[in-house]
């Protein structure tokens, strides 16, 4: 498998293309165009700006994530047509770079929610944090304003202004859209793209619902095996596939995700491999990679991976803050280093006993 690392480009990142690439068996960056709002075409000369800037460093730019999906189109509106065929062109202009995946999601206005950035753990880290009891009732407004404080003036991916700005109006337009309709409009949207992105040589993967339930009262489509089945009958192609994140599925603790691996192996053309601790009023911290320090068994999950022989693109995902290092919530340098080789080295230990059966 492929190890990437996700960068948010020059100036809008911490983390300098130097030191991703002494990071060992990295090979690209995860990336994508932060300033062009959801429904915009990607302009030709800023692709190839992206990778003018990778290219020194031997890293590719294969992995795209996201090109974010307009809202009209989540919800099925007349405006849909015009943004679908934007997002036709965003597709042929990132084939012509070398693009071979492109993740995105179909979460109704928020694609992640969590209630605490820098939540402490025992051990004087922060992580990202989500408690539960606090999100009842809470005015999704008052999270908004929490987060755009506490985010250190940097881009929080998925939190884009230009629809938060919009919330009520949102929220009013996803009244009466159920589950089965959002997964309506999601067939409706593939069978539009899907065919561009054979042509271009791109792979789709959905990312799962993170946190894989409903919030806010909004539909949830991408929470568990069942959905990721009913997104794979969609449409019949294999450029119809998963970004397999355990994280976002993790809270969930009924999802089996070795068993999603080797069932769906054939449509993960990218993983988020990354581990949290389930609490019992189901809160969720996100800790270490290492298997112990949380609820997923990384172990058992890297394992069905090498099993079903994948050679698709991963990355560690999330990282705590560790060593007081100043970086984006989730996206410092160490501990996502610290993970890359934790997953390697459960990797190795699967080629070792292999080669010895």
């Amino acid at each position: 498998m492929k190890t990437t690392f996700r960068w948010y480009g020059l100036g809008n990142d911490t983390i300098p293309l130097s030191y991703i690439k002494q990071i060992p068996s990295m090979s690209g960056v995860v990336w994508a165009l932060h300033d062009i709002a959801a429904g915009e075409v990607w302009p030709e000369e800023r692709i190839a700006e992206v990778k003018s800037q990778t290219e020194p460093y031997g890293l590719t730019i294969d992995v795209v994530e996201s090109v974010n999906v307009h809202e009209s189109i989540k919800l099925g509106t007349d405006e849909r047509e015009q943004y679908i065929e934007n997002y036709k062109t965003t597709l042929k202009n990132l084939g012509k770079y070398g693009v071979k995946v492109v993740c995105y999601n179909f979460m109704p206005v928020f694609d992640w929610i969590r209630t605490d950035l820098f939540k402490e753990a025992d051990d004087g880290s922060t992580a990202l944090f989500y408690e539960n009891a606090r999100i009842e009732g809470m005015d999704p407004k008052v999270l908004v304003k929490e987060f755009e404080k506490n985010a250190q003036e940097l881009t929080l991916p998925g939190w884009e202004p230009e629809r938060l700005r919009h919330l009520d109006k949102l929220f009013d337009l996803y009244q009466g859209i159920t589950e089965d309709k959002l997964r309506e409009n999601l067939k409706y949207f593939l069978q539009q793209i899907i065919p561009v992105a054979e042509d271009v040589g791109i792979k789709m993967a959905i990312h799962p619902d993170d946190p894989p339930f409903s919030v806010f009262g909004l539909p949830r489509i991408v929470k568990c095996h069942d959905d990721l089945q009913k997104i794979i009958n969609l449409v019949d192609s294999e450029a119809n596939g998963i970004t397999l994140c355990s994280g976002a599925l993790g809270p969930n603790l009924n999802n089996d995700i070795p068993n999603m691996i080797r069932t769906f192996h054939k449509r993960i053309p990218f993983a988020h491999i990354r581990n949290i601790k389930v609490f019992e009023n189901g809160d969720f911290l996100e800790t270490s990679h290492r298997s112990s320090d949380g609820s997923l068994d990384l172990a058992e999950i890297v394992k069905a991976y090498h099993e079903v022989g994948f050679n698709g693109y991963y990355r560690p995902d999330h990282g705590r803050h560790i060593w007081q290092e100043k970086c984006r919530p989730g996206y410092g340098l160490y501990d996502r280093a610290l993970g890359i080789m934790y997953i390697q080295g459960l990797w190795d230990m699967c080629d070792k006993i292999k080669g010895e059966k």
